[in-house]
Formats: C-alpha cells, sequence, structure tokens
C-alpha cells in the first residue's frame, strides 16, 4: 500500500496547501487579477492578454478551474470564464484565519 506524504495532515491543511501551489504560480496571479479586473465574463483568448502561449494559458485556467477559483461556460466557440466569488471569499477566509493563527502575539522569541 503507498502513502502519500501528505495523508498525515488533516484535509483542512491539505486544501490550504493546494489553494497556495494553485496561487503559487505568477501566470495564475495574473489570471485571476485580468478576471478581476474585467468584473464580468471574458469570453474568447485570454492569452492575448498575457505573454503566454493559449496552451499555457489553457493549463493555468484548468487549474484555477480545478479549485474551483474560477467558473468557465462553453459560449458557441469559445469558454466564457469569470471568478467565483463564494469560493474566493471561503479561500481569503480560511487564509486569513491561517495567519491569524500562526501570528505570534508573543514578543520574538530571537
Amino acid at each position: 500500500m503507498t502513502y502519500s506524504k501528505t495523508e498525515g495532515f488533516g484535509v483542512a491543511d491539505q486544501e490550504l496547501a493546494e489553494f497556495a501551489r494553485a496561487f503559487s504560480h505568477p501566470a495564475r496571479i495574473a489570471i485571476l487579477k485580468l478576471l478581476a479586473s474585467r468584473k464580468t465574463c471574458i469570453s474568447g483568448d485570454i492569452s492575448r492578454e498575457l505573454p503566454l502561449s493559449r496552451t499555457t494559458v489553457s493549463q493555468h485556467l484548468q487549474e484555477l478551474k480545478k479549485l474551483g477559483v474560477i467558473k468557465g461556460e462553453v459560449d458557441g466557440l469559445n469558454v466564457c470564464y469569470c471568478l467565483d466569488d463564494d469560493r474566493l471569499a471561503d479561500i481569503k477566509g480560511k487564509f486569513l484565519a491561517l495567519l491569524d493563527e500562526i501570528t505570534p502575539g508573543a514578543p520574538p522569541c530571537c
């Protein structure tokens, strides 16, 4: 039986790690910022807005969609992408809770 190195950690910690991994690539940050700046769904070629190939942008979009931070709906020959505000609010709350938990309340020890 194989054992994953993440199995020893709680579901909440694994989920936070997945979010962190998804947000750790500058292309994904750029895509999220682009979608947020439009405040509407983007239909068409997002790669025209970024210094990346269509294939690369597509892979990053799939990663973000897999985590549920963006939605994608077929619109004719295009896919219309937008942020999932509820999912992002949930992630934000979890990261803020983590930061509150790890922020020291006492003076530094070193």
